[in-house]
């Protein structure tokens, strides 16, 4: 959520910043809304003001034996009046807030502007996509061949969007999961095992709600809702709290299940495993001071690269423009893998900067000094990595003209030295 105090010394700066991001906002609603609020509270304040100067009358009247009861009721309906005052006031408040929970972060200034996904900005490339002298077979017909990958199976246990991993290729996922977090406990991060539903003002907190509301799947009697990512509990484990500037930065890293509503039209962008309703992902979070949040971007992005040059993939690097970023960030890069059985780019980490956005919605703060009023923190997140579109990668960059797959060497040892996946592997 956005602070009102900085809309209200340049409203057209917000509105020129969301304009970038493709969203047209009269920022003279939010003024209006915001004036009421103001008026309100400062009309509570003056009967209440005046109500105790009635009372202080009252005593003084009382003490010198005057009648005082005309002056009772006078006072008892200087604070009836202040009450109702204050109602209004909270109502307007919670349309204020309401207005505000749904638009989306302002992006930095140095963010490239643009409308969509083709003004992004690569930054770099990484790696180089292995030369074969066979023609390599996308992961949905290299994981079904060494049966490592049910997709019938999936689809009949719930539907379409789901898959069951079988033999090596749920232990190849899990080899993936345990190297990563390994890695981000090396780097300083404590791993976190959150819950998976969490309650909607926890999803409020980090912008999943209320605009995204039909991404998500909740289980109704409960009021609770399926977590589209470790983000969201994660990022969420000090909302409402106030931190010391020596605690700083946090650094939490959780592997859980995902799940969203999300689907693609048909092609091969959505086959196999690339878009699934129900995945697999490392995440990392970090809770750091507004100074300090820049350059803890770059140092998370570092680990998730150091994670894909470890698997020697082939990567690059992307800084979403302001049309494309998503709605709680104000900077995010993207990490792609190429996908050699497709010959296309695939996402397999984003990673946001969200600044005091997220942390204003869940009240997270901080004291940059001892005694100091407290302030809002920053907060990031990234995948690390999300593992459908990463299995893609290794099985498709991994793959032998005999149709085995190399198991990388960082993942040997979590695989109990096994070196190949063979169809001779495979279950029935």
């Amino acid at each position: 959520m956005i602070d009102i105090n900085a809309l209200r010394e340049d409203p057209q700066a917000f509105a020129d910043a969301w304009a970038a991001r493709g969203e047209q906002v009269d920022v003279a609603v939010i003024e209006q809304y915001d004036a009421t609020v103001r008026r309100l509270k400062a009309e509570s304040e003056a009967k209440k003001a005046e109500a105790n100067e009635a009372s202080k009358a009252i005593g003084a009247a009382a003490r010198a034996g005057a009648d005082v009861s005309e002056a009772k009721a006078h006072a008892r309906a200087l604070g009836d009046a202040a009450k109702a005052l204050d109602g209004q006031r909270a109502q307007a408040e919670e349309t204020l807030r309401d207005y505000l929970l749904h638009l989306p972060n302002v992006c930095l200034a140095d963010v490239p502007e643009g409308a969509d996904a083709d003004a992004n900005v690569e930054r770099s490339r990484h790696g180089t996509a292995p030369a074969l002298d066979f023609t390599p077979k996308p992961h949905w017909d290299l994981a079904t061949d060494l049966g490592i990958i049910d997709f019938a199976r999936g689809a009949n246990l719930a539907g379409s969007g789901f898959v069951v991993y079988r033999g090596d290729g749920a232990r190849l996922q899990r080899a993936l999961v345990s190297y990563f977090l390994d890695c981000h406990r090396l780097n300083g991060y404590e791993e976190i095992a959150p819950p998976f539903l969490v309650r909607p003002e926890i999803m409020q907190g980090t912008g999943q709600l209320p605009k995204f509301a039909d991404q998500l799947y909740a289980t109704a009697e409960d009021d609770l809702l399926l977590i589209p990512t470790a983000e969201v509990p994660v990022t969420n484990l000090h909302a409402g709290e106030i931190l010391e500037r020596a605690a700083l930065p946090k650094r939490y890293c959780a592997h859980t299940p995902c799940f969203r509503r999300e689907a693609g039209a048909a092609g091969v962008g959505t086959r196999g495993i690339t878009r699934v309703h129900q995945f697999e992902k490392v995440e990392m979070v970090w809770i750091t001071s507004a100074e300090d949040s820049v350059a803890a971007l770059e140092t998370m992005r570092g680990h998730a690269e150091a994670l894909l040059k470890a698997l020697d993939l082939h990567w690059r690097v992307l800084d979403l423009c302001t049309g494309d970023i998503g709605f709680s960030a104000a900077r995010t890069y993207d990490l792609e893998v190429w996908s050699t059985g497709t010959q296309q780019w695939l996402e397999v980490s984003s990673l946001s900067n969200c600044t005091d956005f997220q942390a204003r919605r869940m009240g997270l703060r901080y004291r940059p000094e001892a005694k100091a009023k407290p302030v809002m923190a920053h907060t990031l997140n990234g995948s690390g990595l999300a593992l459908p579109r990463c299995m893609i990668a290794v099985l498709e960059r991994w793959q032998q003209a005999d149709g085995s797959v190399l198991i990388p060497e960082v993942l040997r040892p979590y695989m109990g030295g096994q070196d190949r996946i063979t169809a001779t592997n495979a279950p029935n």
